[in-house]
């Protein structure tokens, strides 16, 4: 084996053998340890002096076989010395580790590092405890000439893995051919452990003779018989001695030991420091070579035999030295070689070692294999610690890597430390969390508290175990949060949560059922509020509705049997199914473009209604009236007869399959209607019903705010001049009279009824926006910021105008205000209208915008109504508005109302085709 290479690549490989060698032992020398920042390798050079050749380069060379930092381990078998030398490098070598922390990423965290770091020393540690369990002699090389301390708490990490996986090991060699004691044991015998320091200029004497503390010895001073170096030596010795005797590392049983160390031998050489370069190095190693074979000379003798002449023979000349005093009168110190041998020699010589004290000494096995018998061993071995492999090692190599678990507590002490840290911070943070906090809760009051919780972790948690606990802290608190206390997460339309603890709701038919895990409950959030029925004449408590069902129809059907069910109406139209199991529409279907606001829908509609004529605009009133779009009044824009009507998406029949599963508004797909309406049309009575002197007599009004206001339409008769047209009012391009407006180019445009025209040209009507809060308290507004407030008898004196010509806010701040901080606000619940017994047509056309942009606007099932004359019609609003994105919240603090409004245009008065009778 000229070169050295891979353990894995040495097992896995034939070495051709001399027919007279293959029935000798090998020796196997494992050297691990640390090396200083340097480019060579310490290891290597010791090889390179032990076995007198070239075979590591001094310079240091490219480890390919852990190109991520890890550990591997070298091998090289020298034939003539009967040697295999095993040599280990991990992060501990300045190479290995420069890989590692390359191998590294930047974004890396302080937890991920350290278990890295851990990681690889736990690899490295498996390493050191393969070559325990195969190496005769073990060399630790170190490059200071200072005991490092750690290597005590290692080597008790070690010995108590090897404890905790000999059972596996021995199931591992079972079937190999050694002996029962290697079998027993699995090592070939407590390996001896040397140890090898580095000068590193901590120490120098010269060959003139320097003292022990550099100062050139005097004439008359006695000769010492040891060098300093040698003093060194045995100084390390001693403390080492007794450190691994302490820490009971080292006991009288050597058997029972992890390593030995010798009783009368040294154990310990210190490598003078280098005093010549590289270059210089290895011309000395040339001439020592070329030396070496000139004085070779005879037959080659085989066997034990030749050992002893290679062992005698195979040196450097600067080992060749006086054998008794030099000059100085010191003893001269030995080499390496000679050191390291005196012990390789017991091996190879089947003496081994007898390193039990005591007064009892048992005496320890050994055992010196053949190569082919060591190459066994270490195979299973490698298959079970080092490389696991498919075949039946592979349970056991599992079984290996968890017993790692023991190296914890002896090489991971800062771990160790946060593990501890953090136990005892979070009992703090879960009562931390645990304070103040209701039996029940949302998952917003979780995170606050689980937030603070983290807080108090954090500021008593340390570590690398940090990260672990606060993970363990999330669950903590979630478990015991949705064990019983988790509230649901269910907001009814008036944006309250409900008061139940986590829970299922009823299917049809079925029951509440509180015992039930989750308990089977409908939804309640304990608001309670005060609603009237359709007309306003009977008042109701009622439950914070969590549905739109509930909210905009079941309440008033309750409502309708008690007070206004048998009233006149005019119905919306519904859903009707045409097979007995209809569901909702899917949500693939395409959404039409959202409708334009409302001022430039306005500006469009004057746009196209400024090119008609006058009867052009009543056919297009009409039209609008009974439903149809601007689409499908082709023929009327373009004047063209006999043009077929273009298709409308409106014009469709509505489907009988699939229904729609919310409120109808513009964002809904075209064709398709809800099961119920959410608004409600009603008749109180005929005209004459409502008296303007003493306005609408219905509860919960405020003093004085029950008056409608009145509305003066401008008329004209067909029997007149312009029959069945319309009087554009204010002189504005609008087809239809605006309210208590005159027409352009007459005197009195504003004038009352009689003032400057006919009292049949005049009807007045009456309109009234109802508000109602959640107390029940009502009244009827004026503008969009002004409540009707009439002191004494007459009515209200200002006109309607200002109403139906700007959008009305649908919350307005309630004048009776609570004591409380929050605002209070009321809701545009009715609309009244009073049409007297005139030739006029009033039309319906709500259009409702709960929300900011972008909120669709919500609608009737039948956007516009014709109203018959003579009546007192009330319009019901819906109480909650609700998408298929989820409900239209009423506003927050700081949320502006103007956003919330009814959009202008609700009401708009035609003339009728005859004079009533």
């Amino acid at each position: 084996m000229a070169v050295p290479m891979n353990i894995g690549a040495l097992l896995q490989s034939e070495i051709i053998e001399d027919p007279n060698d293959k029935d000798e032992g090998v020796c196997v020398l494992g050297i691990f340890g640390k090396s200083a920042m340097q480019p060579g390798s310490v290891k290597d050079s010791l090889i390179n002096t032990l076995a007198d050749k070239h075979i590591f380069s001094l310079f240091g060379s490219d480890d390919t076989d852990s190109p991520s930092g890890g550990t591997s381990m070298q091998a090289y078998f020298n034939q003539e010395n009967r040697v295999l030398y095993l040599v280990l490098t991990s992060v501990l070598d300045n190479r290995q580790l420069i890989r590692a922390c390359e191998s590294l990423t930047a974004g890396l965290g302080h937890a991920e590092a350290h278990e890295f770091w851990k990681t690889a020393e736990k690899d490295h540690c498996l390493q050191l405890l393969y070559l325990f369990s195969l190496c005769h002699v073990l060399l630790l090389v170190h490059p200071t000439c200072s005991f490092d301390i750690t290597y005590d708490k290692m080597f008790r990490a070690l010995d108590a893995l090897r404890q905790k996986a000999l059972p596996l090991l021995r199931a591992a060699i079972k079937d190999s051919p050694i002996s029962k004691e290697w079998k027993l044991n699995c090592r070939p015998c407590p390996p001896r452990l040397l140890f090898v320091f580095q000068m590193n200029g901590a120490l120098r004497v010269s060959s003139s003779g320097m003292g022990g503390n550099g100062t050139e010895g005097s004439g008359g001073d006695k000769p010492k018989k040891h060098s300093p170096r040698r003093r060194l030596q045995h100084a390390l010795e001693d403390q080492i001695y007794r450190i691994f005797r302490k820490s009971r590392v080292l006991t009288n049983q050597s058997s029972n030991c992890l390593f030995t160390v010798p009783a009368n031998q040294a154990f310990v050489y210190v490598v003078p420091g280098p005093d010549e370069d590289p270059i210089s190095s290895l011309l000395g190693h040339l001439r020592s070579n070329c030396a070496l074979r000139e004085n070779e000379g005879g037959p080659p003798v085989p066997g034990q035999r030749r050992y002893q002449q290679m062992r005698h023979s195979n040196r450097q000349p600067s080992f060749n030295v006086e054998s008794s005093l030099s000059s100085g009168g010191q003893l001269v110190d030995c080499t390496l070689k000679e050191f390291l041998f005196q012990h390789v020699e017991l091996v190879l010589t089947k003496k081994g070692f007898d390193d039990s004290v005591g007064r009892n000494p048992q005496p320890s096995h050994f055992e010196l294999p053949t190569y082919s018998k060591w190459v066994h061993v270490a195979n299973r071995l490698y298959q079970v610690m080092i490389e696991s492999s498919e075949d039946d090692a592979a349970e056991i190599s599992l079984k290996v890597q968890g017993q790692l678990k023991v190296l914890e507590g002896f090489l991971d002490a800062d771990a160790k430390f946060s593990e501890n840290r953090c136990q005892k911070a979070l009992p703090l943070a879960h009562s931390a969390y645990q304070s103040n906090l209701p039996h029940n809760y949302t998952t917003t009051v979780h995170k606050n508290q689980l937030a603070h919780a983290l807080r108090v972790y954090s500021q008593h948690a340390r570590g690398v175990a940090f990260q672990r606990y606060a993970l363990q802290l999330h669950e903590d608190c979630y478990k015991f949060w949705s064990n019983g206390h988790q509230l649901c997460e269910e907001r009814s339309l008036t944006d309250q949560h409900c008061v139940h603890k986590f829970h299922l709701l009823p299917k049809p038919g079925e029951k509440p059922e509180m015992d039930h895990n989750p308990p089977i409950l409908y939804h309640n959030s304990r608001g309670r509020s005060t609603s009237s029925c359709n007309c306003g004449k009977k008042q109701s408590p009622r439950e914070d509705p969590f549905d739109i069902q509930a909210a905009n129809y079941d309440f008033y059907q309750m409502l309708e049997e008690k007070c206004c069910g048998k009233l006149e109406r005019i119905n919306f139209p519904v859903f009707q199914a045409s097979t007995p199991d209809p569901a909702p529409v899917s949500e693939e279907v395409p959404r039409p473009v959202e409708v334009p606001p409302s001022g430039e829908a306005d500006r469009l509609k004057e746009k196209e209604t400024s090119t008609h004529t006058p009867g052009d605009s009543t056919g297009l009133s009409l039209a609008l009236s009974l439903g149809q779009s601007m689409d499908s009044l082709g023929t009327y824009g373009d004047g063209a007869e006999g043009q077929e009507k273009r298709p409308s998406l409106v014009d469709r029949q509505p489907s009988t399959v699939e229904y729609l599963p919310g409120m109808l508004h513009s964002g809904c797909p075209k064709g398709l209607l809800p099961k119920f309406s959410s608004w409600s049309l009603v008749k109180i009575g005929p005209a004459k019903a409502y008296n303007s002197l003493t306005g609408l007599e219905q509860p919960g009004f405020l003093p004085g705010s029950a008056f409608l206001l009145p509305w003066d339409v401008v008329i004209r008769s067909r029997s007149e001049e312009d029959v069945g047209s319309l009087e554009p009012l204010d002189g504005g391009p609008a087809s239809w009279p605006a309210p208590n407006k005159a027409s352009a180019g007459k005197r009195g445009s504003a004038g009352g009824i009689g003032r400057g025209r006919r009292r049949d040209d005049v009807a007045r009507a009456f309109v009234g926006f109802e508000y109602e809060d959640s107390r029940g308290r009502r009244f009827l507004s004026s503008g969009p910021d002004k409540v009707v407030k009439v002191l004494g008898q007459g009515g209200p004196k200002e006109p309607a105008t200002r109403c139906l010509n700007s959008d009305m806010p649908l919350y307005i701040p309630s004048p009776a205000q609570g004591r409380g901080i929050k605002p209070h606000y009321a809701q545009l619940a009715r609309l009244f209208v009073v049409i007297p017994d005139a030739p006029l047509e009033i039309v319906l056309n709500p259009q409702v915008q709960p929300g900011p942009p972008p909120c669709p606007i919500f609608h009737p099932e039948q956007p516009e109504v014709v109203l018959p004359p003579d009546g007192l019609w009330v319009l019901r609003f819906p109480y909650a508005y609700v998408t298929d994105r989820g409900p239209c919240y009423p506003p927050k603090e700081n949320q502006p109302l103007a956003n919330f409004r009814v959009l202008r245009g609700v009401l708009r008065a035609n003339t009728t085709s005859s004079i009533p009778q």
